[in-house]
């Protein structure tokens, strides 16, 4: 393993336990204690290995300067050995001598580890530059201040500037690999690389000083000493004019002048070799199930019926004679679900909610979490670019947990999906499962956990929670929370028909449109969005629709004993899992 930039002044602690994890594992006497040394270092394993995802999702300090190749074939030789060797040391471990709690740790890191090894079997590493995940797009967008990476004082500064170093790297190694995928097969369709053009083009602005990267040194922070400034704004300007804008320049070069030509005209997964079996392992890594393609697109067709039905009868609360397509057409002109002026009007509403919300969750839940959530409407900065979105609350509890609301314009804010949207996003969605998952007593690498199928099924089962809280007695708010599951119950139609069944870009955009009565742009976005991450869009209401089955399984064998407090405390109480570990755990709780 490469050290990480910042380890040459001195090794952080992370990366030290990595290194030293066989010896930490040998000194273990126990079957407990040699599981808790391989659960520390997987975390820190990992944190070492993906030291971006440190500082995107974790926010650990030690990793600010750090950057990976993680797409060079000898970064990619180490992660297989690093799952490989976290494998073989489960198998030293006796299963059979750990308490229950451990035995989950145990399973959890034999799944966890297995997947990734799966997953890593196929060549998604030939694609490593599109519309929805491009590593110098990440990075200019960090270099504003205003994202996960911290630029506050100094040694940020000089801790962005580091990673930066490697950019290049990363470009020369990202060219080699889609090399490689042109000559294999394996490229992306022609709209994807058509999306990503402008992003790049984006990053040469035809000043050189005006360059994204330099963003943050525009205007320093407080916290940043004068005598620092020039330092810091000349170094940034030598790296950026000199080494990162030419490597950005020959990438859009070479993605539109070599890449472009090859890319296919195929929408799904399955048109490249070997595509078909690939994307059913995304299938199941992404469902954490053993559901096929063809099953997910039956059942999504059935969720489409059954919802559009569910919207026939709230169509005619609203006194609509139409059909229902030309309904859903005509809500976005509805000045009556359009009523709010001024940004705090919308920021009011979403307060209200909250504390509605909070007063009826001791009637659905036993276990909740301490940290505070709180609602606030995203910075003007990051509007553009921003979604409505959750924050974690610090684990140390300084910051609580906040629900972010993106309003461009107040006057074309709907009411419809505010309600599902905030039991999604806020409580007893997302915060209810992350905020809490870190307050439990479980190894970092658990509470640091997720799984899409679990994270996100647990938000769209939490929308559906408006029912027992009275949310949905408003037809508004119905009708908004049908809208948001509609479009999850698409997702399993368009991305198996794309990626499993062949359907055209076009097909599935048509498709959606028709269903959902979206138009042509947000339809697009939604599908190269699909045809960008195959697989992943699935996880939502497969997730959702095997709680509700575990839910319903529970109440029909324990009849008049069944506590929905208490299946709540089950599927919350031991953090985030794969849907098969899940399903098991609820029911050994029913026969217990």
């Amino acid at each position: 393993m490469s050290l990480p930039t910042l380890s040459r002044r001195s090794l952080n602690t992370a990366a030290v336990l990595w290194l030293a994890g066989p010896r930490a594992f040998a000194a273990a006497t126990t079957p407990s204690s040699r599981l808790a040394a391989i659960a520390d270092d997987y975390y820190a394993g990992k944190l070492a290995l993906f030291p971006m995802d440190a500082t995107e999702n974790v926010g650990d300090p030690a990793y600010e300067a750090a950057f990976e190749i993680d797409i060079a074939p000898a970064h990619l030789q180490r992660q297989r050995r690093f799952y490989e060797r976290t494998l073989h040391s489960l198998r030293a471990v006796d299963k059979a001598k750990l308490s229950r709690q451990e035995r989950l740790t145990y399973d959890l890191l034999a799944y966890d580890a297995g997947d990734h090894l799966a997953v890593m079997a196929y060549p998604w590493h030939l694609t490593p530059v599109g519309h929805m995940d491009s590593m110098p797009v990440k990075l200019s967008q960090w270099a504003g201040g205003q994202a996960s990476q911290p630029m506050k004082t100094t040694a940020n500064y000089d801790n962005f500037l580091a990673r930066l170093k490697r950019l290049p790297e990363w470009i020369d190694q990202a060219i080699r690999n889609m090399e490689q995928g042109i000559a294999r097969g394996v490229v992306l369709p022609r709209p994807l690389v058509e999306r990503t053009l402008p992003q790049l083009e984006a990053l040469l602005p035809q000043d050189p000083l005006a360059s994204p990267f330099l963003a943050a040194t525009v205007d320093f922070p407080a916290e940043v000493a004068d005598a620092d400034r020039k330092r810091l704004r000349e170094a940034y300007r030598t790296r950026v004019t000199q080494s990162i804008t030419p490597s950005v320049r020959r990438l859009y070069v070479f993605m539109k002048e070599r890449y472009l030509p090859a890319a296919r005209n195929t929408a799904g997964l399955g048109a490249v070799p070997g595509g078909a079996d690939w994307y059913r392992r995304l299938v199941r890594s992404s469902t954490t199930t053993d559901m096929t393609p063809e099953q997910i697109h039956e059942l999504g067709l059935k969720e489409v019926a059954r919802i559009r039905g569910e919207m026939e009868k709230v169509k005619t609360r609203f006194g609509f004679e139409g059909d229902l397509d030309a309904f859903l057409k005509s809500l976005p002109g509805r000045p009556d679900l359009t009523p709010f002026r001024t940004e705090a009007e919308v920021l009011a509403v979403y307060v209200a909610l909250n504390e509605r919300v909070k007063a009826g969750l001791p009637r659905l839940f036993e276990l909740s979490p301490k940290a505070a959530l709180e609602v606030r409407v995203v910075d003007p900065i990051r509007r553009a670019t921003a979604s409505d979105n959750y924050v974690p609350p610090a684990a140390d509890g300084s910051r609580p947990g906040v629900f972010y609301t993106v309003v461009m314009d107040p006057a074309k804010y709907g009411t419809t999906r505010m309600t599902a949207l905030f039991l999604h996003e806020g409580q007893p969605g997302h915060h209810y499962h992350i905020a809490l998952q870190q307050e439990l007593d479980l190894p970092k690498f658990r509470k640091a956990g997720w799984y899409d199928a679990y994270g996100e099924g647990w938000a769209l089962y939490a929308e559906g929670l408006g029912r027992e809280l009275g949310l949905y007695d408003d037809p508004i708010a119905y009708l908004g929370r049908l809208q948001m599951e509609l479009h999850r119950a698409l997702r399993l139609v368009v991305d198996t028909g794309m990626h499993d069944k062949g359907w055209s870009r076009e097909r599935a955009i048509a498709y959606m449109r028709e269903t959902e009565g979206v138009n042509e742009d947000d339809a697009r976005r939604a599908i190269e969005r699909y045809m960008a991450w195959p697989g992943q869009a699935l996880a939502y209401k497969v997730g959702e629709l095997k709680l509700l089955e575990l839910r319903e399984r529970a109440r029909q064998k324990l009849g008049p004993r069944f506590d929905i407090r208490a299946f709540h405390t089950q599927v919350l109480g031991d953090g985030c899992l794969p849907l098969r570990m899940l399903e098991a755990k609820i029911d050994a709780w029913i026969a217990a």
